[in-house]
């Protein structure tokens, strides 16, 4: 089963360790910012899969974080939290880019209940990824291209699983890096190239693994 990423953005201790546990319990990997400008550095380091930002932070709030994440091109689901339950600060929120809002205090089953609505949306809750025309079954851990299907190593399998969870995003060679190996002492880059080159190979014509001279690659038609 495919652990998804989580980021929390919140700058008050005890409530962000208690977000941390309970959403750990439940089966997600958890990063924690305590800052917009701490979250706006740990998605350029390595995208979540959804993020939830308190609107109430320090110097740059949640509001403003979300519109910056959205300019950078960030499609992942954004989940707004704040005291503040008018009308008029919901709406602002959502303007911004946020997929949902919710008010504090609230029941923790509660905001389980709007992850598993928004990461739905976004395809989590099957076991079928897609983008153009390639299928990926993470529950079968098989993939197919027109229907066709194409036998991939374990590494392949975890970069192909990576660039379908972030299409049309830019993947810079240390996400791709640290996330697919992590931090295998004495790894040489050109091990990414390589396995890069592979995929591509597999899966064929026309091509949907771009190359970004100095940056990284990103997945698109």
């Amino acid at each position: 089963m495919m652990i998804l990423n989580l980021l929390v953005v919140e700058d008050e201790p005890e409530f962000a360790d208690y977000l941390r546990r309970g959403l750990s319990y439940d089966g997600y990997q958890v990063r924690v910012a305590s800052s917009a400008e701490a979250g706006l550095e740990e998605v350029r380091r390595s995208p979540p899969d959804l993020i939830i930002f308190d609107v109430m932070l320090p110097l740059m709030d949640g509001i403003m974080a979300c519109r910056c994440l959205r300019e950078w091109g960030y499609a992942g689901p954004v989940l707004m939290l704040t005291a503040r339950d008018a009308i008029d600060d919901r709406v602002t929120g959502l303007d911004s880019g946020a997929d949902d809002y919710l008010a504090k205090p609230f029941d923790f089953d509660e905001l389980l209940a709007r992850l598993r609505a928004l990461l739905r949306r976004r395809g989590y809750g099957t076991s079928i990824l897609s983008f153009a025309d390639v299928e990926l079954d993470t529950r079968l851990r098989t993939a197919a291209r027109r229907g066709s299907t194409i036998t991939l190593s374990r590494t392949e399998y975890d970069l192909l699983l990576f660039f379908l969870s972030y299409p049309e995003q830019t993947l810079t060679r240390e996400v791709l890096l640290e996330n697919i190996w992590g931090t295998a002492p004495g790894l040489n880059s050109n091990v990414l190239d390589i396995y890069i080159s592979r995929l591509r190979h597999k899966l064929g014509e026309p091509p949907l693994i771009h190359t970004l001279y100095g940056i990284g690659y990103v997945l698109k038609k």
